[in-house]
């Protein structure tokens, strides 16, 4: 009898503990939101295009702590960005999709896709038009200069947007997989670290570099190789080997292998195919309906 009276009292003191701690609520704010997020159109956008697809975050406006202090920057104008993220998806993402399938790009991207409205400059006045981030994170700058007179022009585009997207992309891409380092040796002793920016484009092509700036080291040289090739048709192409000469043009052709190797054994994408995806859709640029979000 006497356990029975016990344990029903215990049974009172665990109910009644039990009732006192569900009433009591939380005493100090949360420190998570708990307010519904107010999205307007284009980050709707966004969300479906970007976020639910690839888990890719798309920042237009300037975050603290997301963009670099040593450079003095503007924030992107975001009809801008709107136009700039139409592309970006149509010229890269689904490029990539086209020749590799969805899952390539879901397992790759960045993410964390940051769009800025100027340019950067380094201390010796260079300009910055793009940076890939510990393989999570690619900012594009120059956003504010997408006017629709640059919008007609590929060349411009590629300079500002298209090479920088292919560009950073491939480091992400190195950075999950690392290419062979015989690649870093094929021109070992003429890389130049910071100081390519006084070199010239007929120096660099003579001495197996499609740019300046692939003489600053191997992976910007894999790097400039790859968005080069996917970006530049065959006569652009060949004008860059036969300005390189014939040793140049061996030395170009030899890392071309190189990375067409590594995209294939590494990712199973075909850079010829990607390259004629590339610049169709680049073709198709001035088709885009980059006023409505759908």
């Amino acid at each position: 009898m006497n356990k029975k009276v016990i344990s029903f009292i215990s049974l009172v003191f665990i109910a009644l503990a039990f009732v006192a701690c569900s009433d009591e609520g939380p005493k100090q704010p949360s420190i998570f939101p708990t307010k519904p997020v107010n999205r307007n159109n284009f980050e709707q956008w966004l969300l479906k295009n970007y976020t639910y697809p690839y888990n890719v975050e798309v920042q237009y406006k300037l975050v603290d702590g997301e963009t670099d202090i040593n450079y003095t920057l503007s924030p992107a104008d975001s009809a801008k960005s709107a136009q700039l993220a139409i592309i970006i998806k149509y010229l890269w993402f689904d490029a990539y999709n086209e020749v590799a399938g969805p899952e390539l790009v879901k397992q790759s991207a960045p993410r964390v896709l940051q769009m800025v409205g100027s340019s950067a400059f380094t201390r010796q006045q260079t300009e910055v038009v793009g940076t890939a981030e510990g393989g999570y994170k690619v900012s594009l700058y120059k956003v504010n200069d997408l006017t629709p007179e640059v919008l007609k022009d590929y060349k411009l585009m590629r300079l500002y947007y298209f090479h920088t997207m292919h560009h950073e992309f491939t480091h992400i891409l190195n950075q999950l997989k690392p290419y062979d380092s015989q690649y870093d040796r094929i021109t070992e002793s003429d890389y130049v670290s910071g100081n390519w920016y006084g070199k010239s484009q007929r120096v660099a092509h003579r001495l197996g570099f499609v740019s300046p700036y692939a003489m600053d080291q191997g992976r910007e040289d894999f790097a400039e190789m790859l968005s080069y090739y996917v970006t530049l048709s065959e006569a652009e192409w060949n004008d860059i080997l036969q300005d390189a000469g014939t040793k140049g043009a061996s030395l170009i052709k030899q890392k071309l292998e190189m990375v067409r190797s590594y995209m294939s054994t590494s990712w199973n994408v075909d850079i010829d195919e990607l390259r004629t995806a590339v610049l169709r859709r680049a073709g198709q640029i001035e088709k885009l309906d980059l006023t409505t979000l759908k």
